[in-house]
C-alpha cells in the first residue's frame, strides 16, 4: 500500500513538473468537489447534488487553478530575492498585523486577489450555481461580503505569509487549494441562500 502511494505520489509530482498549469488546475478541481461535498453534508443535504457538485468542479478547474498559477508567477518575480522587512516579516509579535503590513507579497495579493475572489465567487454562487436573478445576487453579495472578506482577511494573511516565505513556487498554488479545501466549505455555506433539499 505505501509503495502505491508512493508512486502516485511521484507521478503526481511528475505531473506537477512538466504539466504544472493542468496539474493545479486538476487539483483544484478535485478539492473543490471535497471542499463542497463537505459543505453539503454539514448543511443537511442528504442525497448529493451533483449539479452542485459539478459546477464548483468546474469553477475550481477553469478558475481557481489557472488563475493560482498565474498570480503566484506574477508574485514571485516582482518580489523575486527580496528578502528585506519590506516584503518578509522576520518576527510576528503583533500576528496577522505584522505579517500583512511587513510583507508586501501578502499585503498585494490581501489587497487584489482576495477581494476579486471572494467577490467572483459569491457572484458565481449565486447565478450560476444557486441560478438565481441577479437582484437577489445584488443583495446577497450587499449583506454578506463585508463579513466574508473581513474573515478572509482575519486568516488569509497568516497562510499568504507561511506559502510565500516556506513554500517552494511549484507547489504554492497546491498548497493555497488545499488550505482553500477548508475555506471554500466557509464561502459555501456562508453564500448558500436557501437549504438545498433536491438532487
Amino acid at each position: 500500500m505505501g509503495s502505491i502511494a508512493k508512486k502516485g505520489l511521484q507521478q503526481y509530482l511528475f505531473q506537477l513538473q512538466h504539466h504544472p498549469l493542468r496539474t493545479k488546475a486538476i487539483t483544484a478541481g478535485v478539492l473543490s468537489a471535497i471542499s463542497d461535498i463537505v459543505a453539503q453534508k454539514l448543511s443537511g443535504i442528504q442525497k448529493l447534488q451533483l449539479r452542485h457538485l459539478l459546477l464548483k468542479v468546474v469553477f475550481g478547474f477553469a478558475y481557481l487553478g489557472p488563475f493560482g498559477h498565474f498570480l503566484h508567477i506574477l508574485l514571485d518575480k516582482l518580489f523575486k530575492g527580496k528578502k528585506d522587512t519590506k516584503t518578509v516579516a522576520k518576527k510576528v509579535p503583533l500576528g496577522i498585523l505584522m505579517i500583512f503590513v511587513y510583507d508586501s507579497t501578502v499585503a498585494l495579493e490581501q489587497l487584489t486577489s482576495s477581494p476579486w475572489n471572494n467577490f467572483l465567487f459569491m457572484v458565481y454562487y449565486g447565478l450560476v450555481v444557486e441560478a438565481r436573478p441577479w437582484i437577489h445576487v445584488k443583495a446577497k453579495i450587499k449583506k454578506d461580503y463585508p463579513a466574508v472578506q473581513y474573515a478572509s482577511w482575519t486568516f488569509w494573511p497568516v497562510v499568504g505569509w507561511v506559502n510565500h516565505q516556506y513554500v517552494p513556487l511549484q507547489f504554492r498554488v497546491i498548497f493555497h487549494s488545499v488550505i482553500a479545501c477548508c475555506w471554500g466549505i466557509f464561502l459555501n455555506l456562508k453564500a448558500k441562500t436557501t437549504a438545498l433539499t433536491k438532487g
